[in-house]
């Protein structure tokens, strides 16, 4: 049978220590609230001390709110906040009416292609067809001459050459890139 010693911590209660921490937690979070800790711990939601976000705001996030009287009547708002702290003129990432746009964007007809350059048609035809062409040689025609390879690769190259030569040489100064 073990005697028990007043002196020593009994080993089913919690650890002394613990208690401490609790303590230096409630008083750091009471220091960061800026209020006093008193006895529960917690500051009073209602009283003058408790802050808000524009209370805290090393950035300058919180556009500073036009003081405005109350119109007669107006009661707090649903979120907490009343009117007059929010202002009309308080301004965040939804605070904005979507402008009504009657015109929806319609885009052009593009041209046929039965007008197109034939030579242009050829050159797009190789520039995409001569990989295409190589990778289905690759792993269905194993055995393909070397002149066939060639060619599809000449023929790539061919097509793109023309076609970066066929690029516009200078800029148009009216042109805002919104036409391709």
């Amino acid at each position: 049978m073990t005697r028990f010693d007043p002196g020593s911590p009994d080993p089913d209660s919690p650890d002394s220590s613990a208690n401490e921490d609790d303590a230096v937690w409630l008083d750091l979070v009471a220091r960061l609230e800026g209020t006093d800790s008193g006895p529960s711990g917690s500051a009073d939601a209602g009283s003058p001390a408790a802050r808000t976000f524009r209370d805290f705001d090393p950035l300058g996030l919180a556009a500073p709110a036009p003081v405005e009287p109350p119109v007669g009547g107006r009661a707090a708002s649903l979120s907490g906040v009343d009117d007059a702290a929010a202002g009309e003129g308080a301004s965040g990432p939804r605070d904005y009416e979507p402008d009504d746009d009657e015109g929806a964007f319609v885009p052009e007809e593009p041209p046929s292609l039965a007008g197109s350059d034939p030579l242009t048609m050829l050159a797009w035809l190789g520039a995409v067809g001569g990989p295409i062409a190589l990778l289905l040689s690759a792993i269905f025609w194993r055995s393909a001459p070397l002149l066939a390879v060639v060619g599809m690769v000449v023929a790539f190259a061919a097509s793109v050459v023309f076609l970066i030569m066929k690029l516009p040489q200078e800029k148009d100064e009216n042109d805002d890139g919104a036409r391709v």
